[in-house]
């Protein structure tokens, strides 16, 4: 299970130990002294208001080590809860996840398309009404909305440099909108990097606490964890593999530069080379014409099962594609030094099973440090909904474990209860 290890900084006492307890799932007051390096009293204390708040739950003992069995403290899952919001103009995701960052209710719903701003943000809060109110939730127990889209994200005036499907959003302030809309705090962020911080917060990724989340939506990038903490780069757009350069003569990229990753990897590449193969076309079930944006995705979908049915022409196509995002998750892996990767987002989890053992063979094959160590790859349980997870994941950190620099934690969980072993009540 990821967790605080190391060197997380946190804002606050408080904030550093709801975070060890979120991470290890059951722990004792002695091993959160071990975890955090606070005194037995201030732990005592920051429990007390925890569980005053009814954050943390007293749930059974420990095994005894020959003295008093210790109690164990655990996140009282269902008493805060946070929506995520995936916007895209291929179809809008919803989730409502609990404090633990586990799925309560989500739903899909038609992308932005071509409407103004201002409708489409009205029909959100009215379905974030919906799911909430679907799911039986307490409104007041919801800490906000965590809303993540593909970048470039500029976190204090909205969206910029969008694709060229969604260009009518350009410079929106989505985030104020949208709050005065549903009444709830926003959080805004890309939807790559939230796809890596709901891995995180979830303890998917196991004990490694620096790992990319490869995302492949209607777009390509990554999010980056570095020591438990989303690594978002200067302006927040950290990650962007779909913009490495695989080609300098190859065909010009939506961004300006050309031959990137997503020009040539993405599902607009494969939808469109397909299109251009009239047999493979008529075999996949997709229009042969200039097509529609809105429907990549299901046209990507179309492709795939064809080529899981045994057309060979499909997926030769989705197998050079994978050779591309490949490549190009190479280079991070080499530049982060990485020992472990997460394919995730909506077109990964159709394609997954075609993608996963061409990346895996990349970088098993070229690997700058293989010698030294290899890089797992592996494909998210939650693909299809990552970044919307992610992105309700974004609230319950903001408003929970807050980060600062400064406060930094000794910690290997592990370490913290050596001997100590949940048992019933």
């Amino acid at each position: 299970m990821s967790g605080p290890a190391g060197t997380t900084p946190h804002a606050s006492s408080r904030a550093a130990v709801l975070d060890v307890i979120r991470a290890a799932g059951t722990i004792s007051r002695v091993g959160l002294v071990n975890a955090t390096g606070f005194t037995g009293a201030t732990i005592s204390t920051v429990v007390r208001r925890l569980i005053d708040d009814g954050l943390v739950l007293e749930t059974g003992r420990a095994e005894s080590t020959g003295g008093k069995r210790r109690v164990l403290l655990q996140l009282n899952q269902s008493s805060r809860f946070a929506v995520g919001v995936h916007l895209d103009h291929a179809g809008i995701t919803y989730v409502l996840t609990n404090l633990g960052g586990a799925v309560v209710a989500r739903m899909s719903r038609a992308g932005v398309g071509t409407d103004d701003p201002p409708v489409v943000v009205a029909r959100m809060a009215t379905e974030v009404d919906a799911l909430i109110e679907g799911a039986g939730a307490d409104r007041s127990r919801i800490l906000g909305l965590g809303l993540v889209a593909p970048g470039p994200m500029n976190q204090t005036s909205g969206m910029r440099l969008v694709p060229p499907a969604m260009r009518h959003w350009d410079d929106f302030p989505l985030d104020r909108e949208l709050e005065s809309a549903t009444r709830l705090p926003v959080v805004l962020d890309n939807d790559a990097t939230a796809a890596a911080l709901g891995e995180h917060w979830s303890g998917d990724v196991g004990a490694t606490s620096t790992f990319a989340a490869v995302y492949m939506g209607t777009g390509i990038g990554a999010g980056l964890m570095v020591n438990g903490i989303t690594f978002r780069g200067a302006s927040g757009n950290a990650g962007e593999i779909g913009h490495i350069c695989l080609d300098v003569a190859g065909p010009e990229c939506w961004c300006g530069a050309r031959g990137c990753t997503e020009v040539l990897a993405g599902p607009a590449a494969v939808v469109a080379a397909a299109r251009a193969d009239r047999k493979l076309a008529r075999a996949a079930g997709i229009d042969s014409g200039s097509g529609d944006p809105s429907r990549r995705l299901a046209d990507f979908a179309a492709i795939t099962r064809a080529a899981l049915r045994g057309d060979t022409r499909a997926k030769e196509l989705l197998e050079r594609s994978a050779r591309h995002l490949a490549v190009a998750a190479r280079t991070l892996a080499n530049v982060m030094d990485l020992d472990q990767m997460v394919l995730t987002g909506p077109s990964l989890a159709l394609a997954g099973s075609i993608y996963l053992p061409v990346a895996q063979a990349e970088l098993d094959r070229s690997f700058f440090s293989r010698a030294t160590h290899g890089v797992t790859v592996r494909l998210s349980r939650s693909a299809a909904t990552a970044p919307a997870i992610g992105a309700a994941a974004l609230v319950l950190q903001s408003e929970l474990v807050p980060l600062r620099e400064g406060l930094r934690l000794p910690g290997n969980l592990a370490d913290a209860e050596p001997t100590a072993q949940p048992a019933g009540r």
